[in-house]
């Protein structure tokens, strides 16, 4: 069984299929990708988890960003998928070239799945997929950063062995209320022994 897979997926014992889940890298947009990356982040973003976006954009600002992201050699975009249907994604953001102070730090971001695939693993499965894509670009270390609201995220990175170092109290203002922002750090070559 891959990374990206998950085990699930076998079924369970009545004989009912489970649902399938997978973590791949985009390149491109092909068929309703780009369609259901949008309608799960929109999805995502009125629920609260919005990576920046307090209210869905309209629909061409959304394509424009995702496309947008295609086109930055420095970022990886991957999606989860939920019976074939984009769900959510996360972005690995590598250091600019020629940054050699902080070329083995990366940046973990715009991670999401929309509420109606939370459940199936696939917020564990996008993060480990980017985990998997940092060891092998030679990152050591990933930063990542989350409002203090965003409770299920929070618990999730600290259940991988994400450590929290800071916080800022004006992070995001969100209704008109200061929301407090929570950044965390994950030493990748503690896994490996590259330490």
């Amino acid at each position: 069984m891959s990374l990206g897979q998950d085990p699930k997926n076998e079924g369970d014992r009545a004989g009912t299929k489970a649902p399938s889940t997978v973590v791949e890298r985009v390149t491109e947009f092909s068929g309703p990708d780009l369609h259901d990356l949008c309608d799960a982040a929109e999805a995502a973003i009125s629920d609260g988890g919005g990576f920046g976006w307090l209210k869905p954009p309209p629909r061409h600002v959304m394509e424009t960003y995702w496309r947008g992201v295609l086109l930055v050699p420095e970022r990886d975009l991957f999606a989860a998928r939920l019976d074939q249907t984009i769900a959510g994604s996360a972005q690995l953001v590598r250091p600019p070239r020629y940054n050699e102070a902080q070329e083995t730090v990366g940046q973990l971001t715009t991670s999401f799945i929309a509420p109606w695939a939370r459940g199936h693993g696939l917020a564990r499965m996008v993060v480990l997929k980017v985990e998997e894509t940092a060891r092998a670009a030679g990152l050591r270390i990933l930063n990542l950063d989350v409002r203090e609201t965003q409770e299920a995220a929070i618990a999730l990175y600290e259940s991988m062995g994400y450590r929290r170092w800071g916080t800022h109290p004006n992070y995001a203002l969100v209704d008109d209320r200061w929301q407090t922002g929570l950044y965390y750090f994950k030493d990748l070559s503690e896994e490996t022994g590259l330490a």
